[in-house]
C-alpha cells in the first residue's frame, strides 16, 4: 500500500507495474550476492546477443552423422580408409600399376631378385612377383567382398525375424546356429573344398558365408531385442503400426549398427580364411592368382628365395589389417560408451 503522507510523482499509476528498486550486494557473499552474480551475467549476455540471437537452434545430429563427425577426425579410419580404397582400385582395376601378365612366366629367370621393371623378383615359375602380388589383391578382395555382404543378408534377415517375432522359431535359429560353431572352420573348409573341382571364387565364398552366417545372425537377434523394447517402437505398436512397418522403419534402423560393426571385421578375418584354404591347397586354384597360392608355392623356397614369400604375405597382413582397423575405428564411432 502506498503511503498516504508521501507524495507520489506524477503520472504514477498505482495499478501498473512498480519501477524496479536497486538492490545493493551486502559484501558478504551470501545467496543474495550469488543470486545479482547470476542476473547481472544473463543481462550481458543478453545484451551481447542482441534481439536478433534468437534464431532457429542447431538441429542436432543423428547417430549416423555424429558417427561420420567422428570417423572424419580419427586418423586411424583415415588411414585405413584411404589404403582399402587404393586396394579396391587396384583389384578392379590392377593394369593401373602393373602392365605385365601374371600367368606369363620365364623359367630361365626362375627365384632371381629384383631387376629393372621387376622391383619384387622372381617366383619358381620365372613370374614376376610384383605382378602376381597386384592381380592377387582382386581374388582376396573379391572372396571378402561377397562373402560378407552373403554372411551378412543371410544372418541379419534370420536373426532379426527371430529376434523380432521370437517363438520356436528364435529357439530353432539358435539351437541351428550352435551347430555350426561348433565345426572347425579350417578341418570343415578341407572336408567341403577338397570335392569341389571348380576353380572360381564362388565355392570358396559359398563356403565361408554357410559357416559366416550364425556369427551375424546373433548379433542381430540380440540388437533387435534390445531395439524393439523401446518407447518408440511401443508407441507405434499402440498407434496400430504393423509388424512389417515396425522391423522396416522403426527396429532394423536402429538395430544394423551392431552388425555393421561386426561385418567390417570379419571381412578381414575371411580374407585371411581364403588364403589359408588357398595355402592347404583346397581354396583357389590355378589359374587364379591368390596370395595363397603364391605363399604356399613360396614356402618351400623360404631360405633360398625370401622374396618370393616377403611380398604376397606382406600384402595379405596389410590388407587384413587395414580392414580389422576400419572395423575398431567404426565400432569406436558408432557406440557412444566407447568414446
Amino acid at each position: 500500500m502506498p503511503d498516504p503522507e508521501r507524495p507520489e510523482p506524477a503520472g504514477y499509476d498505482p495499478v501498473g507495474p512498480r519501477p524496479k528498486e536497486a538492490v545493493s550486494p551486502t559484501g558478504q557473499g551470501g545467496p543474495m550476492d550469488l543470486a545479482l552474480d547470476e542476473a547481472e551475467s544473463v543481462e550481458g549476455i543478453e545484451k551481447t546477443a542482441g534481439p536478433g540471437a534468437g534464431g532457429p537452434r542447431e538441429r542436432p545430429r543423428s547417430l549416423w552423422s555424429d558417427a561420420w563427425h567422428q570417423l572424419r577426425r580419427n586418423p586411424v579410419f583415415v588411414i585405413s580408409a584411404a589404403l582399402i580404397l587404393f586396394l579396391v582400385v587396384i583389384s578392379i582395376w590392377p593394369q593401373l600399376i602393373a602392365s605385365g601378365d601374371p600367368l606369363q612366366c620365364d623359367l630361365a629367370k626362375s627365384q632371381q631378385g629384383s631387376a629393372p621393371g621387376h622391383p619384387f623378383g622372381y617366383d619358381t615359375q620365372g613370374c614376376d612377383v610384383y605382378t602376381r602380388t597386384v592381380y592377387g589383391a582382386r581374388a582376396s578382395i573379391t572372396v571378402g567382398v561377397c562373402a560378407t555382404l552373403g554372411a551378412a543378408l543371410l544372418g541379419s534377415a534370420l536373426g532379426g525375424l527371430a529376434g523380432f517375432f521370437g517363438g520356436w522359431g528364435d529357439s530353432l535359429l539358435s539351437r541351428v546356429a550352435d551347430i555350426f560353431f561348433g565345426i572347425p572352420v579350417v578341418l570343415g573348409g578341407l572336408v567341403f573344398l577338397s570335392v569341389v573341382t571348380s576353380t572360381t571364387v564362388w565355392p570358396v565364398v559359398g563356403f565361408i558365408v554357410l559357416l559366416g552366417w550364425p556369427q551375424i545372425a546373433r548379433i542381430a537377434r540380440g540388437s533387435v531385442i534390445t531395439a524393439k523394447q523401446n518407447d518408440y517402437v511401443q508407441a507405434a505398436r499402440a498407434l496400430g503400426a504393423g509388424n512389417a512397418r515396425m522391423l522396416l522403419r522403426h527396429v532394423a534402423p536402429n538395430a544394423v549398427a551392431p552388425v555393421i560393426v561386426v561385418a567390417t571385421i570379419a571381412l578381414g578375418t575371411y580374407i585371411a580364411l581364403e588364403a589359408t584354404l588357398s595355402f592347404l591347397g583346397v581354396g583357389l586354384r590355378p589359374p587364379t592368382v591368390s596370395w595363397g597360392i603364391d605363399i604356399s608355392n613360396a614356402a618351400s623356397q623360404i631360405r633360398n628365395a625370401p622374396h618370393m614369400l616377403l611380398w604376397p604375405a606382406g600384402a595379405l597382413s596389410i590388407t587384413v589389417l587395414a580392414f580389422i582397423m576400419l572395423g575398431d575405428a567404426v565400432r569406436d564411432a558408432l557406440d557412444p560408451k566407447l568414446r
